[in-house]
């Protein structure tokens, strides 16, 4: 059955990019406004950009945000990845129900009530709220997004290789070490992006288990939109989003390389 690409699925299919990436497109545009009226066009101009890479609250809120969001990213993974190992491999076990649903509470918990959670703890235990806090934080909620990840690939995980392992006299450490672990490689690399991207967009947890110390760059952005559009905030946005595409582009050409090696790779060895 053919199906034709009519004027109606094209209109369709127009209007919907054209919701999603139009406003992107303008934010781009008025980036390089010279005004400092968002609304109102005055000519060509990088000055915000030479204003953004000075304003040195806005590269404080930058480099707090990349610090938090690497490390809460990296433990989450590692605790994450060990929570969906013991619930895939550990069988039923007491109080298996209990800490399952730990885990994938946060999933669906609202991010106000999480925050304030954060910070009662932190006040109840006389924790001062910083850096450190915001990592407490973000380590919490988004290792549980790590082991749904990670979990997903060991449901179809062969687990012959790890028996055949064990068979050839590697202990459990070694053979998670040796075989598991590169295998379900790909799935802890996801987890730790989608970590890492969680972190650098949370704005609700980091304001609840922040101090005045510590600033993330989503609440720089915020408290600064309350006070008007700044066109420094089209200019970092405008970085942000090339640094996306960038990322986007690279890891879809080397997908494309590698499943291009690997079919070449295939035909010589049929060939051979």
């Amino acid at each position: 059955m053919n199906r034709r690409f009519s004027w109606f699925n094209a209109t369709s299919l127009t209007l919907g990019f054209a919701f999603l990436y139009l406003p992107i497109l303008i934010l781009v545009l008025f980036s390089f406004n010279a005004s400092k009226l968002v609304a109102v066009w005055g000519g060509f101009s990088t000055k915000w950009y030479v204003e953004l890479i000075h304003d040195q609250a806005f590269l404080d809120a930058a480099w707090v945000t990349l610090k938090v969001a690497v490390v809460s990213s990296t433990v989450a993974t590692v605790l994450g990845t060990m929570a969906a190992y013991v619930l895939m491999r550990a069988g039923r076990f007491l109080g298996r129900t209990l800490f399952s649903g730990m885990i994938y509470a946060p999933l669906v918990m609202p991010d106000v009530i999480m925050g304030l959670a954060f910070l009662l703890l932190f006040i109840s235990i006389g924790l001062d709220r910083g850096i450190f806090t915001i990592m407490l934080a973000h380590t919490t909620f988004t290792m549980c997004y790590v082991s749904v990840v990670v979990s997903s690939r060991l449901v179809t995980f062969d687990r012959s290789l790890e028996e055949a392992a064990l068979d050839l006299g590697c202990t459990p450490f070694d053979a998670f070490r040796s075989v598991t672990l590169p295998i379900i490689a790909p799935a802890v690399i996801s987890g730790w992006l989608l970590a890492f991207t969680l972190s650098l967009d949370d704005l609700v947890i980091a304001s609840f288990a922040a101090g005045p110390s510590a600033t993330t760059l989503p609440m720089k952005v915020f408290s600064s939109v309350r006070l008007g559009v700044n066109p420094e905030i089209n200019a970092l946005s405008t970085i942000m989003i090339s640094i996306v595409t960038v990322g986007v582009i690279s890891a879809s050409l080397f997908t494309k390389r590698q499943i291009a090696r690997a079919r070449a790779d295939e035909q010589a060895a049929a060939r051979g």
